[in-house]
């Protein structure tokens, strides 16, 4: 089953029951990078739209107060002496310094990946040339330099100025493999169109087109590629035949040598339809950053493109193999295995990342995608303790449990207020007769919106004037609704204050009213008892092109 873990990855990757040794195939790691920059993260709307709401996901910065004690347990601990050796020789010249508190933070998740390999498997490590270097010996004394692959660069702009420097415009990818027996599937692309109609323009007569190229190639030998043929000598001309002398007789047989007709040294002939595709290189400039407006944007401030995971994960990994990114992020190497048909294993820190992964998988393959989550509470009690060590991660993971998407009050003119998360359900000013139902699917030409219902959620003590509260930023930000989830069970008068505030009409659900305010729990929702009564969550125009509204009202409501 795949696997989706919340929490550090450090402690989930040192428990060997659910990380076995030589268990995964490949190993993809975009750490935060050493970079002293707050990250925020912007949520897309449905509609298409950049949201100005902003969470602050984490702070990009490593302080050896934080990094000592661990750095000292961990040469203590490492059974590898030359891993212990690289990281005092990095203590000694780095000092105290926050690029030294990186390295104390990635050398013993670094130690853990590598023991999770399998023998054919493969790390690919995403980094910024300011720790690159550094990263490269940590990993030379870790997993061997002879198991060193390649320094990919990506090209990541195409255009960055900075200040009395060349800009900076690419990352860095260092490869290793557990072994020299790994999984390589030899990933090549595909020609650009524009090259091939110019090279690949001979036509015999029977439809096929082929490019015409030398036979021979610089410098003389002293075999068969260096005796003449057919009249022609190769080492008169200080070169030799690309291929022996029988291969020549078997190529002019099969057609594939070309003679000109007027003389001259015979070339080879080189089908389109027999092309390979292009090797792939270790600069990837043919791999486009993320387009701002672009739908494949999450927001999130260091997403990589999915074509960057996709083709990591061709290159070094086969169907069914499993896949693990211990710092997943938005998610988008998760994205890509269960996309390329891998299995797949994702750790994060911040439930506002799982938040997002949730929902991004759902929306790429449907409601009914299967996963195991672990790290999360469970039950009541689990759920109180995150309230207590940390309630930003508390409000993530309770707007989790009825879909919502996070929210965070801004700052400045326009910021919303009272929110910590919405629902969005589209509706119409529709007007069939109440309770009439509507056979035909809904179309295009209907004036379709989407309304919101604003979630809060109370992590302490709650009584009657927060149902207030609510309901007075319902009005304000002419919501249709709003949810309250609470720790702790509402008291009657706050039940009793919801059911007063009325209900709302949905006219694209035909006529189905829900109330206007409602308080869930936390233990109501975890044990299933509750949920939210809210409209679809859905987009009615891709319901309408499998069913009929109709259908789907009854499959759903």
């Amino acid at each position: 089953m795949n696997r989706l873990y919340f929490g550090d990855n450090l402690g989930w990757l040192r428990n060997a029951k659910e990380f076995p040794d030589a268990s995964v195939d490949l190993v993809y790691l975009d750490p935060p990078f050493n970079s002293n920059a707050d990250y925020n993260v912007l949520f897309r709307e449905t509609s298409g739209q950049v949201s100005q709401a902003q969470f602050h996901a984490f702070t990009d910065t490593w302080s050896w107060a934080d990094a000592a004690e661990t750095y000292h347990q961990f040469i203590d601990t490492c059974p590898n002496v030359a891993v212990v050796e690289i990281m005092e020789a990095f203590h000694s010249f780095l000092k105290n310094s926050p690029m030294m508190a990186y390295l104390a933070m990635m050398a013993p998740r670094l130690v853990e990946l590598h023991r999770t390999l399998k023998e054919s498997g493969s790390l690919y490590l995403h980094c910024d040339p300011t720790a690159s270097h550094h990263l490269k010996l940590m990993l030379d004394a870790i997993v061997g330099s002879t198991n060193f692959r390649n320094e990919i660069v990506w090209k990541r702009h195409s255009a960055h100025s900075s200040a009395k420097r060349y800009g900076p415009i690419h990352d860095t990818i260092l490869f290793y493999t557990k072994s020299d027996d790994f999984t390589w599937t030899g990933l090549r692309l595909d020609y650009q169109e524009e090259y091939l109609e110019h090279y690949y323009k001979y036509d015999d007569g029977d439809g096929r087109l082929y490019w015409r190229n030398s036979l021979t190639a610089a410098g003389t030998r002293k075999g068969s590629s260096g005796k003449p043929w057919r009249g022609f000598d190769p080492t008169g001309q200080g070169s030799h035949w690309k291929f022996t002398i029988a291969n020549l007789d078997a190529l002019d047989a099969a057609g594939k040598i070309y003679w000109p007709p007027k003389g001259g040294w015979p070339q080879i002939k080189r089908y389109r339809d027999e092309l390979k595709g292009i090797a792939v290189s270790d600069i990837w400039d043919d791999v486009n950053k993320i387009n701002p407006a672009g739908n494949e944007r999450l927001g999130y401030p260091t997403q990589k493109p999915q074509a960057l995971l996709e083709r990591i994960i061709n290159a070094s990994s086969n169907p069914g193999d499993v896949i693990l990114d211990p710092f997943c992020g938005c998610g988008t190497t998760i994205h890509a295995a269960q996309k390329l048909g891998r299995r797949w294993i994702g750790i994060d820190v911040t439930y506002l990342a799982i938040n997002l992964i949730k929902r991004r998988l759902r929306d790429a393959f449907g409601e009914e995608i299967e996963f195991d989550e672990k790290g999360q509470p469970t039950d009541f009690e689990s759920a109180k303790r995150l309230a207590e060590l940390d309630k930003f991660q508390f409000q993530h993971w309770a707007l989790s449990l009825i879909g919502a998407r996070p929210l965070k009050e801004g700052a400045g003119k326009g910021a919303d207020r009272g929110v910590d998360g919405l629902l969005y359900f589209y509706e119409t000013k529709r007007t069939d007769s109440p309770g009439r139902v509507r056979e035909e699917p809904l179309t295009r030409s209907e004036p379709v919106h989407r309304e919101k219902i604003i979630v809060q959620i109370k992590g302490g003590g709650v009584n009657r004037s927060d149902v207030s509260t609510l309901l007075g930023d319902v009005e304000n930000q002419k919501a249709a609704g709003g949810v309250l989830i609470t720790l702790e069970r509402p008291s009657k008068q706050m039940r009793t204050e919801a059911a007063d505030a009325g209900r709302f009409v949905s006219k694209l659900w035909h006529d189905k009213d829900y109330p206007r305010i409602q308080i869930l729990t936390v233990e109501g929702l975890l044990n299933g008892i509750e949920r939210v009564d809210a409209p679809p969550q859905l987009n009615p125009f891709a319901m309408a092109a499998r069913e009929s509204v109709a259908h789907k009202q009854t499959e759903m409501l």
